[in-house]
């Protein structure tokens, strides 16, 4: 069975988001637990966590199949220490407010090195962040979204991901969302069932599907492998409906939350019952 939704508001409280969730016939959602244009936000009161628990099982989705992503701000690659300190203080906030929710994930972009010093040295940082906020936080996931390679940014190759993993102490509290979009951005082709295939085969290889714990479904707005994050409606982008339909119908993405971030929110029940209609 596949698990799937969108990256729905929470606007007016965060309780909403799974009200949103099941109005679109999601059974699986992202959100963001604050806003994500600032680093600071309010406490969740216990309201707010009793309320969106209950919302949540009143729709029968399970929290293993919400992902909730932080703030956009956050840089735990970045080269000086006083800002990578901010970025580090606000993806634990981040997750503890996950925890406090009864969530069991967090997904983050790893980070830019700001094209200061080496990629590997940017790597290092992350996983040192990481490695902090495990050890300042309970029990929740920090997930690594693979990127689409703009700027200096890092994670759009698997073997950088596989970077920052190996250097992780606690592996079993850190996992991987797979962006379409970034992945046929940064060259990895999905668009025929050989592509697809080699694919999966090199994330399997360098990463391993028991790291995966979410997919952000989205077409793109651009060429192949041209680093660019333009995310596109579902079959109306350049990737096409047939990679679509091979993930839909892959038996490795049956647990995981699928979450479009598709351009147009008005099509996105219409995109869910597309994504439904293609599993044999």
């Amino acid at each position: 069975m596949k698990y799937i939704g969108a990256h729905v508001s929470a606007a007016g409280g965060v309780e909403n988001a799974p009200l949103n969730a099941q109005r679109i016939g999601a059974n699986a959602f992202a959100l963001f637990t604050k806003n994500q244009k600032q680093w600071a936000a309010p406490p969740l009161t216990a309201e707010h966590v009793l309320t969106f628990q209950a919302n949540l099982a009143a729709t029968g989705i399970l929290p293993r199949h919400v992902l909730p992503h932080d703030s956009y701000l956050i840089n735990v690659g970045h080269p000086e220490p006083e800002l990578w300190e901010k970025s580090t203080r606000a993806l634990r906030e981040e997750l503890e407010r996950v925890e406090a929710l009864g969530l069991d994930l967090l997904n983050f972009h790893p980070g830019t090195s700001l094209g200061v010093g080496s990629d590997d040295e940017c790597l290092a940082r992350i996983a040192a962040a990481i490695d902090r906020i495990h050890a300042e936080t309970a029990r929740a996931t920090l997930v690594l979204e693979n990127t689409a390679g703009q700027g200096s940014t890092v994670g759009w190759r698997f073997e950088q991901l596989a970077g920052i993993i190996g250097r992780v102490r606690d592996r079993s509290r850190v996992g991987v969302c797979l962006d379409t979009c970034h992945l046929f951005a940064a060259g990895y082709d999905l668009r025929s069932r050989e592509a697809y295939e080699a694919t999966m085969a090199e994330f399997d290889r360098l990463i391993g599907f028991s790291f995966l714990r979410g997919v952000h479904l989205n077409d793109a707005k651009v060429p192949f492998a041209s680093r660019k994050d333009r995310h596109d409606s579902i079959g109306r982008g350049t990737i096409g409906l047939e990679a679509f339909s091979l993930l839909m119908n892959d038996p490795r993405f049956d647990a995981v939350p699928l979450v479009l971030e598709t351009i147009d929110e008005s099509r996105w029940a219409e995109e869910i019952a597309l994504l439904r209609g293609m599993t044999a």
